[in-house]
């Protein structure tokens, strides 16, 4: 998967949102009490982290907060996908500096990261405006593996979650994608579409929305998931 051109055009479908009567005190539905200003301000002030972070070698860069009048926020947030953009604009095998040694500290780790932390808030924001689009499958998909090989160890290793005492496997209905997690041979099993079970692993959408179906034990298979699995 060319994850950098999909960030690419991710970064443009977010800063196309911030356009016209924009109401920035609009609430985000699934980001507790933020607001879509502060929903463009973390993707943004994100951007610079990492830019700053793959060009320095540090992840201390703390950047100033957003402009507040939409016309500016647009060209702000513009300019944070640019400096973004390229500074991942290299081989994803280059050496960088990370916040993780669960997996290679490369570029390509950031290319992916960024593009699944993009496109779970183009979703957000789409979805505080009313119009959230579905995800394609195969990036779906891969949202679902990044959650299992990334941040539910790493939420488990920070004491932020407690490690499932029984395994669970999720089926993407229509990749075929399959995804153990918890130990020994799974007592339950969690079926979809691979973007309604990516929603639902992030918390947006309910584990027992109708789209998604539950076979064997299910309330282990719940208490598997209840995590949390990412931040």
């Amino acid at each position: 998967m060319d994850y950098l051109a999909v960030l690419r055009a991710k970064l443009a479908e977010f800063g196309a949102l911030i356009d016209g009567p924009l109401d920035l005190s609009t609430r985000v539905p699934g980001c507790g009490d933020w607001t879509f200003y502060d929903l463009a301000d973390h993707l943004g002030n994100g951007n610079l982290w990492v830019a700053v972070g793959v060009r320095e070698g540090r992840g201390d860069h703390h950047g100033e907060p957003a402009p507040r009048e939409v016309d500016r926020l647009r060209g702000w947030f513009d300019d944070t996908a640019e400096a973004l953009v390229a500074a991942l604009s290299t081989d994803p095998r280059t050496p960088a500096w990370t916040f993780t040694s669960q997996m290679p500290r490369t570029v390509g780790f950031w290319q992916r990261r960024r593009m699944h932390e993009t496109l779970m808030h183009l979703w957000d924001g789409q979805d505080a405006l009313g119009r959230a689009a579905s995800f394609e499958p195969e990036l779906a998909a891969d949202g679902i593996a990044e959650v299992f090989e990334l941040y539910a160890p790493r939420m488990i290793k920070h004491g932020a979650a407690a490690a499932p005492d029984t395994a669970i496997r999720i089926h993407a209905s229509d990749t075929g994608g399959d995804w153990i997690y918890g130990p020994g041979e799974p007592s339950a099993e969690l079926s979809g579409p691979a973007a309604d079970l990516l929603l639902g692993l992030w918390g947006r959408r309910s584990l027992s929305d109708p789209v998604l179906g539950w076979s064997g034990d299910r309330v282990a298979g719940e208490r598997a998931l209840s995590g949390p699995l990412v931040p």
